[in-house]
């Protein structure tokens, strides 16, 4: 069982402590509003309940599943973009050997997951191919509707090689369909075809849907304990579970909410481990994708350190105060690695001799910690016990039910996204879609005005 902990200390001074309890009516109400089972407005609570109420046939059928890839296949692809791919990359990249994929197959004994359909990109396309050629693999295609660009591009590809490697009916059997449960693209070619298939629930939205099949395939495959990863989201839903100011996610929502209001408006989320950093950006989606609406919303960016102090640690020191710190601080390592002592000592450490890493890691948190407070920039922590299944799990509720709270508390509805709808409708049109041809026209035309215009100011 792993205790994770808020400590919001250095983040007190910098807003009016009265506020944090005046708001608890309202933080009260919201709480309401997302467990009350029959007061869905948006359609997209599934995910508060779900470490209760998840379906444990589709759970069953996960890992049944998970053990007949491991055992046919060298790579699984796993096709998705967003929350359909981050939450499984998050998980998988935190809970396994760094250097996973260069371990020999004794120490590996899983598939090496590779995941495509986030991005266009001919090159990686292609390099994902060239390690196709000697391996055998299967895909996971995940998506609710089964036509969002990226990922229907990218199946396509390679479900013309599956085929062309394995023949129709083999290639079938190796294509797992993770979609909805009854329309879509993806439902009609797996009811056409025949393939095994896994349910996106209609009241999860996409970056609320690790704990679902959508991340839960793939991270068994890989070799992670699901059944830990939903105990521990479960001790979460139970600690999480009050509608009160001691509920740490929701300290942590109206911190965050409160030194917006102070012109925080950029968060920063840091951790001191590699291994964290496709977990940031799965946090990075959940928050941005989440509060960004209506002109309102803190934007979301990540950093790892001390790597990254070497080269923003600068700005954060010393340039603009509009932003905060938010750290996941890991308090116990895998192995104690001690610095050696060295007679000639050139490098002139022997002062520190004998100290482990994880010891100096936590000085560097300390030190960074103090000095950017002493800039006038907030920090906050989350103190995780140690990096395993079970805490991957707490953290993810953690975070969904702060990003839900958080986006109430700045009047946006935290489910939908109606900003990425742009980019797509101009996609469709320049690509030439059926029944985006007076856009497409429009847009070309928008374009050529533009160059010129470049090319003028350049010269100018």
């Amino acid at each position: 069982m792993t205790h994770i902990t808020f400590d919001y200390t250095h983040a007190k001074s910098f807003f009016d402590e009265n506020r944090f309890q005046a708001e608890a009516s309202r933080v009260h109400a919201i709480h309401q509003t997302l467990h009350d089972r029959h007061a869905d407005v948006e359609g997209y609570k599934g995910w508060v309940h779900l470490p209760h109420t998840y379906e444990r046939e589709e759970f069953t059928k996960i890992k049944r599943v998970a053990n007949n890839i491991q055992n046919d296949s060298d790579v699984l692809l796993v096709i998705g973009v967003g929350g359909s791919y981050l939450g499984a990359r998050a998980a998988i990249e935190m809970l396994h050997h760094n250097f996973r994929d260069l371990l020999c197959e004794e120490a590996r004994k899983t598939p090496h997951i590779i995941f495509v359909g986030h991005n266009m990109s001919s090159t990686y396309i292609s390099q994902v191919k060239d390690v196709l050629q000697d391996k055998d693999f299967s895909i996971n295609v995940i998506s609710k509707s089964g036509t969002t660009t990226e990922p229907a591009i990218a199946f396509r590809i390679f479900k013309e090689i599956l085929i062309e490697k394995y023949g129709v009916k083999e290639a079938r059997r190796r294509t797992y369909i993770t979609t909805d449960k009854e329309k879509g693209a993806l439902r009609k070619l797996a009811e056409e075809e025949g393939n095994e298939t896994f349910i996106i629930p209609n009241d999860i939205g996409g970056r609320y849907s690790v704990l679902t099949a959508v991340g839960l395939l793939p991270m068994a495959v890989s070799g992670i304990d699901i059944d830990q990863v939903m105990a521990g989201a479960h001790q979460a839903f139970e600690e999480l579970h009050e509608a009160s100011m001691d509920n740490i996610a929701y300290q942590y929502a109206m911190i965050r909410y409160l030194l917006h209001e102070e012109g925080k408006t950029v968060e920063l989320l840091v951790n001191y481990e590699p291994n964290m950093q496709s977990f940031s950006k799965w946090w990075q989606q959940l928050f941005g994708e989440s509060e960004g609406k209506n002109k309102q919303g803190i934007f979301p960016v990540y950093a790892t350190f001390p790597t990254d102090l070497h080269s923003i640690g600068q700005y954060i020191q010393d340039g603009r105060k509009d932003l905060f710190e938010t750290i996941i601080q890991i308090d116990e390592s895998v192995e104690q690695i001690t610095v050696p002592y060295q007679e000639e000592n050139i490098d002139e450490l022997n002062y520190i001799a004998d100290k482990t890493i994880h010891t100096i890691n936590e000085k560097i948190v300390s030190g960074a910690t103090l000095a950017h407070v002493d800039g006038d920039i907030p920090n906050m922590a989350i103190h995780v016990p140690k990096l395993d299944a079970y805490t991957f799990g707490y953290l993810v509720y953690f975070f969904q039910k702060a990003c839900a709270m958080s986006g109430y508390l700045h009047n946006v509805n935290p489910f939908d996204q109606p900003g990425v709808e742009a980019y797509k409708k101009n996609m469709f049109a320049l690509l030439g879609k059926p029944g985006f041809e007076q856009q497409k026209e429009m847009l070309e035309k928008r374009l050529k005005e533009f160059v010129p215009q470049l090319v003028a100011s350049k010269m100018n």
